[in-house]
């Protein structure tokens, strides 16, 4: 009986394995595009500042639906997409609709999703590799691809491969603009769902950048890291399953025209400025992207983060102020005396994340409250963005209940900017691959701080003070002694994250 039960399980493990990697060949960026319609409004800028990179801060959910959208339309060569996450909603749908359609016109489209998320809507993403212009490639790639067993099954006997994801986003058009930062693929990055929409962030680029965002894309696609949808599956798609789909996409155009989204789109300022070609960029010399390696798990602990080492320094030039935003914020032990440290030399630093009501990760914020305490007592200060603080948008769908921050970025002084996927916590410098941008340039600093001083506001935020070694949270008129607006089942699961040792998963 004893070696019947290690058989089945032996039986079990093998079926859990990733199978060897296929050779696949190398595919890189063609060259940026120069007729079409990005090429004609990119090229004249780039000819007006040679060298420099131009950048402009995308804040609001329907420019950032609305870029993407326009620029698969416009793309007449490649369409590169990078994502953790890409929701079978509304806006996500719409989104695959017009890379299809791109694919329709001969543009090649190349697809990289994280498998964690992309497993659920397996038959789409199948389906769509079906088109002789698609190709749909999965990071960190399950075995099984449906059923809950097998997914708990590959985790229990895999974790520590499948713990390792990638939250990189990058939306290449035609190799001549590129969207970086924060945001996923779904209606609550962009200002489309009806419950609670996430307060996000992205630069769109133009310049030499562009080139290096699309050096990076090369060099995930090309990774032994992910593997084609196509070699993991047991069925067979065809055209059959491509037609499926192009139905159910249709379906979501029809739904869009009788949505109040198409109405927002039409209303909203920066959507039309876009659409009339009046889009500003700043632009610079001073710039660097930087992203993590996409083998990040085999590297040294202390080697894995490119996107911390390059923020180190950044931080550390800061002669006045430092302002961080965060929705995932557990700085360490480390991270804390750093920020106290600078502090108490002279520079202000100031910090926004989510408030336990706010955050969709009630672990999270239980790593964050255990340094909360000592960063206030040396002299951080702290916001906490409010679950329903944010005042609906002009531009979103009108019936938020709440909003969660999922910014990550930061302001050094009154010149420099970070925008990306990292949250400054141990998942994202030890765990999963991460990416951003810094770049130089007053005016974007101040686009920046701007939208964080409007963040910090007492109707979108609490801040939290330490009076006599108690917590309370003030916004303008009323003082709290409690986490305002958490519910039970939040405060118990923050405070087991608080206590037990799973801080390096956090």
């Amino acid at each position: 009986m004893r070696h019947a039960w290690l058989l089945g399980l032996l039986v079990l493990a093998s079926c859990a394995r990733l199978p060897p990697r296929p050779d696949l060949p190398d595919v890189v960026a063609m060259p940026p595009a120069t007729q079409g319609g990005i090429a004609e409004r990119v090229q004249p800028r780039e000819a007006k500042h040679p060298g420099q990179s131009g950048f402009r801060l995308v804040s609001t959910g329907t420019e950032a639906y609305a870029l993407r959208a326009y620029s698969a339309q416009a793309a007449t060569q490649t369409l590169d997409v990078q994502t953790y996450i890409w929701h079978a909603d509304l806006t996500g749908k719409l989104l695959a609709s017009r890379a299809l359609a791109a694919a329709d016109r001969g543009v090649r489209v190349r697809i990289l999703v994280d498998d964690l998320d992309a497993r659920a809507k397996n038959d789409g993403f199948a389906a769509l590799d079906v088109h002789p212009m698609i190709e749909v490639r999965l990071y960190n790639s399950l075995v099984s691809r449906e059923g809950g067993a097998g997914k708990a099954l590959e985790f229990g006997l895999g974790f520590k491969r499948l713990n390792h994801r990638m939250h990189n986003k990058s939306w290449i058009a035609d190799n001549r603009i590129a969207l970086v930062g924060g945001r996923n693929l779904g209606d609550e990055y962009f200002d489309a769902h009806d419950g609670t929409n996430f307060v996000d962030l992205d630069l769109l680029m133009a310049g030499p950048v562009v080139a290096e965002v699309s050096a990076n894309f090369d060099r995930f696609w090309n990774s032994e890291s992910n593997r084609r949808i196509k070699r993991l599956e047991t069925q067979e798609y065809t055209d059959a399953e491509l037609q499926e789909l192009r139905g159910v996409l249709a379906q979501a155009e029809d739904e869009l025209r009788r949505s109040r989204y198409a109405q927002v789109l039409r209303e909203d300022p920066r959507v039309q400025d876009l659409v009339s070609g009046d889009t500003t960029f700043h632009w610079t010399g001073e710039w660097r992207f930087v992203s993590d390696d996409p083998m990040k798990l085999t590297l040294p602990e202390d080697q894995r983060s490119a996107v911390l080492d390059a923020l180190r320094p950044a931080l550390a030039s800061a002669r006045r102020e430092v302002a961080l935003i965060s929705p995932y914020f557990v700085p360490g032990q480390r991270g804390s005396e750093q920020l106290v440290a600078m502090q108490a030399s002279g520079v202000q630093v100031r910090i926004l994340t989510n408030s336990l009501a706010a955050t969709d990760v009630a672990a999270v914020h239980g790593g964050y409250a255990r340094y909360r305490p000592a960063l206030l007592q040396g002299g951080v200060r702290l916001w906490e963005l409010k679950p329903a603080g944010n005042e609906a948008s002009a531009f979103s769908l009108g019936g938020s209940s709440g909003s969660s921050l999922h910014t990550k970025a930061a302001i050094v002084d009154d010149t420099q900017v970070f925008v990306g996927s990292y949250n400054i916590d141990p998942r994202s410098t030890s765990l999963n691959t991460e990416q951003g941008v810094l770049a130089t340039h007053p005016a974007l600093a101040a686009e920046l701080r701007a939208i964080f001083e409007r963040e910090l506001q007492g109707a979108r935020s609490w801040k939290v003070t330490l009076e006599n070694g108690q917590l309370r949270w003030n916004d303008g008129s009323q003082t709290l002694d409690g986490e305002p607006g958490a519910g039970k089942r939040q405060r118990v699961l923050a405070w087991l994250m608080k206590v037990l040792p799973v801080e390096s998963q956090l």
